[in-house]
């Protein structure tokens, strides 16, 4: 496999289970002036280029983009919020954020915190400074759900912040169907303020960045994204901690949930499509 190819569907490099650079961030509970201004930098800029990629460059139909608009940038105050979708191509995060209003794009307190394979996304200085700095926090697969980075969520959904999640661990190049990773169960299960859970699907974005050679982006192209309803996990969570549900459990039970969720919007995504390409024939093909 070249290595281009392995960067972007995130085969490791080899069994490193330790961080080349160390933890990247300060303790974010008073960070210092000079990570708040980098980020305040880094994320805008990003932000502005999603935008530009995903509905200037290309177009998007979009079903309940409102409800994640309005959950990033309006829930209550300390309410934490967690994302969850599938994982087509290495472009998902951070261009699926072209959807959000322009003042949560700009906005470094706003965004999202997501994981990010740290043999790939960490294995530079630059990048570790880079990506850190864009609140992107090194995962370790193969060290499991207990493990920093999931510590590190965990801390920022306890202070009511936004963290988006891709469970199925890489990137599907296959689109097939994949068993969730556990980590999302944790998160949910082992937040100290349930977190509200908004699962999305959306197809289109291989078209827009294809996993394979050459890694450059498309334009012209149609991304399709549905967005399904909050999901509410408080009663359940609550149960299972009163009954003392073994923790391996509990995280199944949340995870087959949010995926039995995510298989309903891929079934709503093949309805529509069908449905638009009744009414208009023409044009779907020219999405195409």
């Amino acid at each position: 496999m070249a290595e281009a190819e392995r960067v972007c569907v995130g085969v490791p490099q080899k069994a490193d289970l330790k961080l080349k650079y160390g933890w990247p961030f300060p303790d974010m509970k008073d960070p210092p002036l000079t990570f708040r201004v980098k980020s305040n930098i880094i994320i805008p800029l990003v932000g502005t280029f999603s935008k530009i990629l995903l509905k200037w460059c290309n177009s998007v139909s979009g079903h309940n983009v409102e409800r994640l608009q309005e959950l990033v940038g309006n829930r209550p105050e300390g309410v934490p919020l967690v994302t969850v979708s599938n994982h087509y191509s290495c472009i998902d995060d951070p261009a699926l954020w072209g959807l959000l209003r322009w003042r949560d794009l700009w906005s470094a307190h706003t965004m999202r915190w997501s994981p990010a394979a740290h043999d790939i996304a960490f294995t530079r200085q630059f990048y570790s400074w880079f990506f850190s700095h864009g609140k992107c926090i090194p995962i370790i697969r193969g060290l499991g759900v207990y493990q920093q980075a999931m510590d590190f969520m965990i801390e920022r959904l306890k202070e009511g912040q936004w963290v988006h999640i891709f469970p199925e661990g890489k990137v599907n190049m296959g689109m097939e169907h994949i068993r969730l990773k556990w980590g999302v169960g944790r998160l949910v299960y082992d937040s100290p303020v349930c977190p509200i859970v908004l699962p999305f699907y959306h197809v289109g974005m291989d078209q827009i960045l294809p996993t394979r050679v050459p890694y450059i982006p498309r334009v012209g192209k149609t991304v399709t994204v549905v967005v399904g309803e909050p999901m509410d996990f408080k009663a359940l969570v609550s149960e299972m901690k009163e009954k003392q549900e073994d923790p391996t459990t509990a995280r199944k039970v949340i995870t087959d949930k949010i995926q039995e969720e995510l298989g309903t919007l891929l079934w709503s995504y093949g309805y529509l499509f069908r449905s638009c390409t009744a009414k208009n024939p023409k044009k779907t093909m020219e999405n195409k």
